[in-house]
């Protein structure tokens, strides 16, 4: 039977070395698995300007994850107020949460797309919104019997 014993000298300071770049190394591979697993909506909000038909809204809603119709079941004309009151501050932050600041279109008129919501986990009579001022996105939620919330939200 032969027996090897195998010997190195190792330096404190090229084992740190070596161990540092190992962790790095490991660090970056966590991250770029991350994003890869993460799906696009979640990866970056989808962009809100140059949406100006209704295939441009439908493709806006499919990038936050959501089936709908593919026409919108009800289109209004709204004037938004001239000051939000304090009955508007929940509706103010949830649009806020998404990146909307409607306070930019106090007094201005804006558009309201209603879709039917064919996919969200609630199932029942869902419908998502959303506000456009010319051909930008200002506002959207997602409206069912018993709950809103914003476009993302389930």
């Amino acid at each position: 039977m032969d027996v090897f014993i195998w010997t190195a000298k190792i330096h404190k300071r090229k084992l740190a070395a070596v161990l540092a770049a190992v962790v790095v190394a490991g660090a970056a591979l966590a991250v770029a698995m991350t994003a890869i697993s993460r799906p696009a909506s979640a990866a970056a909000e989808p962009d809100p300007k140059g949406v100006r038909s209704a295939e441009d809204r439908v493709a806006y809603l499919e990038s936050w994850g959501l089936q709908v119709s593919p026409e919108a079941v009800l289109v209004e004309e709204l004037a938004m107020p001239e000051e939000f009151g304090t009955e508007y501050e929940q509706y103010l932050a949830l649009q806020s949460s998404q990146g909307f600041d409607l306070s930019k279109y106090a007094g201005k008129r804006v558009k309201r797309y209603t879709y039917q919501v064919l996919n969200h986990p609630n199932g029942g009579e869902v419908t998502a919104h959303l506000l456009l001022c010319k051909n930008t996105v200002v506002g959207g939620e997602l409206m069912g019997t018993d709950f809103l919330c914003g476009l993302g939200g389930t």
